[in-house]
């Protein structure tokens, strides 16, 4: 058990050096693009704002969907002066102050800001909006200096938070909530280093217990609805059940067991047909192999029953 956590350690610790990035963002920083559903501009220019935002993050490496809603980097526009130059055509400039931000949407929190002016051109509203946020340089020195600042406040946040982000963990696979603790030590990034290594050395132990405690609580019910009822049909959907059961967990020779004793009340070719798929799961699916491809998959699937990814409308800044 001590070889396979130091490897698990080793993989995790180092995946993102050796180039295993992950556009979910897990173990590394990312940024959701947010604008706020009252900002006052037409349409299709709070939708090349948005593109435009999507890009910055990109571009400094912070970019992708994550599972993570809590850090966003938006944007507020404050309408200038408007110029008509006469034509033909007649054309109008539209001057804008875009403010973008980076900041912690759960708190309400900024981390940084900048102001850059703007101006487009256009035979009308519109257009001259979408030329002006066309026109705003996603690789100007200071949104370099917003993301930088940005990028290092979200760092500072999970150092200072990490001992507490930890014993947060703890008493959740402490409540049976293992999904979400396991949830909580994935979501810390690897740049993050002290902290990253200590949460990856409390992810096996966490998954052991939920696995634990979903074989215990599968086998009962398997064994509830087979006294219950003690027939080839009931065989059959108790099979499927205890198929997810993972081979790691302390009861699974208990399940091999049960479920051979219940398989003898199938028919021949279905027994064996069971029997050979629980034989191929056991040797296929190694220890290692197991944990390390788990922990993401319980991560995004506890996400996505989630009711719904954090509402950022109107976010008021501190």
């Amino acid at each position: 058990m001590k070889k396979i956590i130091s490897i698990l350690v080793l993989v995790l610790a180092c995946g993102v050096s050796n180039g295993q990035t992950k556009s979910n963002g897990f173990n590394r920083i990312v940024l959701n693009t947010y604008l706020p559903a009252n900002i006052s501009i037409p349409k299709e220019a709070k939708k090349m704002l948005e593109d435009k935002l999507t890009q910055i993050a990109t571009h400094y490496g912070v970019g992708g969907n994550s599972i993570n809603p809590r850090f966003v980097i938006t944007a507020n526009v404050n309408v200038g002066t408007k110029d008509f130059i006469s034509g033909p055509p007649q054309m109008l400039a539209q001057n804008l102050e875009i403010t973008i931000s980076i900041g912690d949407a759960y708190t309400a929190m900024r981390f940084s800001d900048i102001t850059i002016k703007t101006k487009g051109v256009g035979t009308n509203e519109d257009k001259a909006f979408i030329d002006a946020i066309i026109n705003l340089n996603n690789q100007s020195k200071e949104i370099a200096v917003l993301m930088e600042e940005g990028k290092n406040k979200i760092i500072s946040y999970f150092n200072s938070q990490c001992e507490f982000i930890i014993k947060e963990a703890e008493g959740l696979a402490k409540q049976e909530k293992y999904d979400a603790a396991i949830y909580t030590l994935v979501l810390i990034p690897d740049v993050c280093k002290e902290c990253y290594i200590k949460a990856a050395k409390k992810l096996p132990a966490v998954y052991k217990s939920k696995i634990d405690f979903d074989c215990k609580q599968k086998l009962q019910e398997a064994k509830n609805k087979w006294a219950a009822s003690p027939n080839q049909e009931t065989a059959l959907l108790i099979e499927e059940n205890l198929s997810s059961i993972s081979p790691s967990s302390s009861c699974f020779n208990e399940v091999r067991a049960f479920s051979e004793k219940i398989l003898k009340k199938t028919t021949v070719d279905e027994r064996e047909k069971k029997l050979l798929a629980q034989k191929n799961h056991v040797e296929e699916l190694s220890l290692e192999k197991e944990q390390i491809i788990a922990y993401e998959n319980i991560a995004v699937a506890y996400f996505n029953r989630q009711p719904g990814t954090k509402v950022y409308n109107n976010i008021y800044w501190k």
